[in-house]
């Protein structure tokens, strides 16, 4: 058993933003969250998912809607333990333990808030090992576990529960609800025992997630090169540093979207990247190749400070640099890939894992 304190929430939200890949939250506004937290009711016991009973009821907790709507429409800290409580009424059973539905800056951080508020601990684990924007895009869905019976909960006090006879018109039904509530609310979702989280988990991403936001600050503080310790803790792969040029985004049906261009600088001057993204970073296409795309993690940094840039933060001007992380197993499977593959978001293309994409020096669009 170990403890996440007040200096583990720093790295880990620092970590969680780069593996969301631009969504999942300001970390920020997440981290303000856990810190109350703590500061209110004292370290979270974390575990790992071996040490959960096959017969407890494990329910993660997270933020759902677009993250430029978070930043103006506040959580007021009460709507995601409503929807926590909610659920636990309604399955009539207490709660074993909370995780995040995926790595993000504010949806790593609310599972924190939750277990130091209910006193019950967090798992070292999630549904996706980076961050998606669509409900069903999770490991528990590739394990047929339900998202339903799921609570959504907002700031004004509104709870809605839900059943569905699928995960796709859970999301469906679900981003109408965020929709009408606001484009952003807090929701508990995917219920399941243990015996079955533990096959369907992506295993270590909150300490995977605490160990880049150490080594990022850890680095920074020595006054060393904060870019090759990221790569060097992540196994990522450098795609292109430049000077953000243009970004196209606009906030629609409960996503962020858009398009972020990038003149290249040093040994990429004279060369051009254009990331696409929904909420998060789907595709990198330098000068008309494709050198990553989803499911593998697509996540843009200051070149400078390897902060993670999110979607709604990344600004003409700024100076990135872009890296891919390898996703995890699950996503790489034939079932992963239609879930979570490029044709599923529109692009006309296979997936390419992105190793091979930077052997090969990109793919035809």
């Amino acid at each position: 058993m170990k403890f996440i304190d007040l200096q583990d929430v720093e790295y880990i939200a620092l970590g969680a933003a780069l593996l969301g890949t631009g969504g999942g939250g300001d970390p920020h506004l997440g981290k303000l969250m856990a810190i109350q937290a703590i500061k209110q009711n004292g370290p979270v016991q974390l575990f790992d998912p071996d040490e959960v009973p096959d017969d407890a009821v494990i329910v993660p907790t997270a933020m759902m809607g677009a993250p430029t709507v978070l930043i103006e429409k506040l959580a007021n800290g009460e709507e995601v333990l409503r929807a926590f409580n909610g659920i636990k009424k309604y399955a009539g059973k207490d709660i074993y333990a909370t995780l995040p539905i995926e790595a993000g800056g504010v949806n790593s951080m609310i599972p924190i808030s939750v277990a130091a508020r209910t006193g019950i601990p967090l798992l070292d684990c999630d549904g996706m090992g980076r961050a998606f924007p669509e409900l069903q895009m999770t490991s528990f869905h590739l394990w047929d576990v339900s998202a339903t019976p799921m609570i959504i909960a907002d700031e004004k006090g509104n709870t809605v529960i839900m059943e569905s006879i699928n995960n796709f018109w859970t999301e469906t039904l679900a981003r109408n609800i965020c929709v009408t509530m606001g484009g952003s609310v807090m929701l508990s979702i995917y219920q399941m025992p243990g015996k079955v989280l533990k096959e369907a988990c992506i295993r270590n991403t909150l300490s995977l997630s605490a160990k880049i936001g150490e080594s990022i600050l850890t680095a920074r503080k020595k006054g060393k090169n904060p870019i090759k310790n990221l790569l060097e803790v992540t196994g990522g792969f450098e795609l292109f540093k430049g000077k953000v040029i243009d970004v196209l985004r606009r906030t629609e049906g409960g996503f962020v979207r858009g398009e972020a261009q990038i003149e290249g600088i040093e040994d990429y001057r004279g060369k051009n990247l254009k990331v696409q993204f929904q909420n998060e970073n789907l595709i990198a296409i330098r000068d008309e190749k494709i050198i990553a795309s989803v499911p593998d993690l697509i996540c843009i940094v200051n070149l400078d400070s390897a902060i993670p840039v999110t979607t709604e933060a990344i600004r003409y001007g700024h100076r990135v640099l872009v890296l891919s992380i390898p996703c995890d197993p699950k996503w790489r499977t034939p079932r992963g890939i239609e879930t979570v593959g490029p044709r599923y978001f529109g692009y006309d293309v296979d997936y390419i894992p992105v190793e091979k994409l930077i052997s090969e020096g990109g793919n035809h669009q």
